[in-house]
């Protein structure tokens, strides 16, 4: 018997100093039995640091290897924005690449790893492709606290992150690195 996604619904008071954007977001977000719950934390945060409007979780999740994690499309469909959590293969991001004007990976480690793949792939604008990685400690500790139904604060300023939960508070930083491939 095939297992099933749990579903985790998540209210975020997001204060994204940084650019401008304050919302209350409201997820409904399905966590594939595959995934781990570090990995469901950096797509969340992902999906928050990006926030503005079209932004989605598309609905082939990670089953469907022609969608990422998190997209912007515009009012006709289009996809604007490719965002990617992990550490996707280097022909995936050179096609997500081509395809659409922008693209961002979110990586919740070390990122040394990812980049040492990229090295001497061929990735169409390398040079534009966004990647950052979020301090591990952040992405662990709020992973801990991860309820099926929770709720907190996040602010960013100068790309450190807060988040403010009733029993306490995780701190992390943002730092984005070149890809070079």
């Amino acid at each position: 018997m095939a297992m099933t996604a749990t579903i985790y619904n998540i209210d975020i008071d997001l204060a994204d100093s940084d650019r401008g954007v304050y919302e209350s977001l409201t997820l409904r977000v399905a966590r594939h039995p595959s995934e781990s719950e570090a990995y469901l934390v950096t797509r969340v945060l992902a999906y928050a640091l990006e926030y503005t409007e079209g932004i989605e979780f598309p609905g082939g999740g990670l089953s469907d290897p022609d969608q990422p994690a998190v997209w912007v499309k515009d009012l006709t469909g289009v996809v604007r924005s490719w965002i990617e959590v992990g550490s996707p293969d280097p022909a995936r991001v050179h096609r997500a690449s081509k395809s659409c004007g922008r693209v961002a990976i979110y990586i919740g480690r070390d990122t040394r790893q990812l980049l040492e793949r990229f090295v001497g792939e061929r990735i169409h604008r390398a040079d534009a492709v966004e990647l950052y990685e979020i301090d591990r400690a952040l992405v662990d500790d709020i992973a801990a606290r991860l309820e099926r139904r929770m709720a907190f604060t996040l602010s960013v300023s100068d790309r450190e992150l807060y988040a403010a939960f009733a029993s306490g508070t995780a701190t992390g930083r943002v730092t984005r690195h070149p890809l070079q491939a």
